[in-house]
């Protein structure tokens, strides 16, 4: 029985794991370096684009990968992972070699949404081969590596192409995303043809019971049980759906307006401004994998209840805060929050999904947690320029009170499915 323990706990960075995971790093390391640093300076200084041509051109890569993630979490099941993505990863190579080549501002727009449907299967194939290997104890302790991977490519991007930016040297840039690029499709090409390659044996009978049964049955049919199941699924807890949207729309509201914040109120340089962003950033990575074992160990509500006090109360003072000192220590509680929430939100939202389907029902799931990602910076930059720099914090502050709540009445099961 020791030796089934130790050998299922290192099934967690099998082969197939750590594919995964280096495609979400390096894939992410390209996003980051281009949306946040690449993209708006280039795109300003040596294409001469407005504001609202380099807003759409970013917002293209966001609507794309959201739009295709539910059908993505289906051709997951029906094709596997390596077909999924394998398609997607040569989709975003070919939208970086189109963004580096081009000057005009249309086929930025085009390279920029192909990059959003290229990296539209990431979070589906990786979330659900992870939580697939590492079975319902060690969904959190997954999922916590899984976003330290996101974390550390999201981080890393921005920051480490500015070495190859230079004084706008942005062909050594470009050069640097192409050959990423180039590695990730080589890792794409070692995935598993079937996700059944990667199943325990008892879930290997069960999905070829479920093959056998849909090679009988018309496209229509198939498609029907597909959204029979996700209708199923939302039956689960009505409160479910209006917390995930709001989850992220708390992250969201923050995502345009931290650099704002940094620079026009407190004036922070940019190294300031690095030590800043890595005070939260940091924590949150350093936390992660121990605050999933304890997840997986002591259950989901304790750390839920956590961090959103902890994230809820370091947004609402943040703006208050006086000296730098206290800003330092407020961001590192915000990570610290998040470091709480991360593991226990997703190991709540994998309690929810049938082991059958997966792809599907993750798909649908990281749909509505993107609308929060789209509409949350909408409505960020309207309470800046209406309510002043205060609003978006308190606003994205008020959200997580309101998650404290809204995860009160959603029971949570040590094990099975959430009611």
């Amino acid at each position: 029985m020791i030796w089934m323990q130790k050998w299922r706990k290192n099934r967690l960075f099998s082969p197939f794991v750590m594919e995964l995971l280096i495609i979400m790093f390096v894939v992410e390391f390209v996003k980051g370096a281009l949306l946040l640093t690449i993209l708006p300076v280039y795109m300003k200084t040596t294409l001469g684009a407005s504001a609202f041509i380099i807003g759409w051109t970013l917002a293209a890569q966001y609507i794309g990968d959201n739009v295709l993630r539910t059908p993505v979490g289906w051709i997951i099941d029906k094709l596997g992972y390596r077909t999924t993505m394998l398609t997607g990863v040569l989709m975003a190579f070919v939208s970086v070699i189109l963004i580096a080549t081009t000057s005009q501002y249309i086929w930025m727009i085009i390279g920029c949404a192909l990059l959003g449907f290229g990296t539209a299967p990431l979070w589906p194939c990786v979330i659900t081969g992870t939580t697939e290997v590492a079975g319902e104890e060690g969904k959190a302790t997954i999922m916590s590596v899984v976003y330290m991977a996101w974390l550390s490519g999201v981080g890393l991007g921005p920051v480490a192409i500015n070495f190859f930016v230079g004084e706008s040297n942005y062909r050594s840039a470009f050069r640097l995303l192409i050959g990423c690029m180039t590695v990730v499709v080589l890792v794409a090409l070692m995935l598993p043809r079937k996700h059944d390659a990667v199943s325990m044996e008892g879930e290997d009978k069960m999905k070829k019971a479920v093959v056998h049964s849909r090679a009988s049955a018309s496209l229509m049919q198939r498609v029907s049980t597909y959204l029979s199941e996700v209708r199923s699924s939302m039956t689960v807890s009505p409160l479910l759906f209006p917390a995930m949207f709001a989850q992220t729309f708390a992250l969201g509201i923050l995502t345009p307006i931290l650099t704002l914040y940094a620079k026009e109120v407190l004036k922070l340089s940019s190294f300031q401004y690095s030590m800043f962003l890595i005070a939260g950033g940091a924590v949150t990575v350093i936390f992660l994998v121990p605050m999933g074992k304890f997840v997986d160990r002591l259950g989901i509500r304790p750390f839920l209840i956590v961090g959103f006090m902890l994230s809820a109360a370091a947004l609402l003072l943040f703006t208050f805060a006086k000296s730098m000192a206290l800003l330092y220590v407020l961001v590192a509680v915000l990570g610290v929050g998040y470091a709480f929430i991360i593991p226990s939100w997703n190991a709540l939202i994998a309690s929810a999904i049938p082991p059958e389907k997966r792809g599907a029902v993750w798909g649908f799931f990281l749909t509505i947690e993107g609308l929060g990602m789209i509409i949350g910076p909408i409505v960020s930059g309207k309470l800046w320029d209406v309510y002043g720099y205060h609003a978006p914090f308190l606003m994205s502050g008020l959200v997580m009170v309101l998650l404290l709540v809204l995860q009160m009445f959603i029971s949570i099961p040590k094990k099975g499915v959430v009611r």
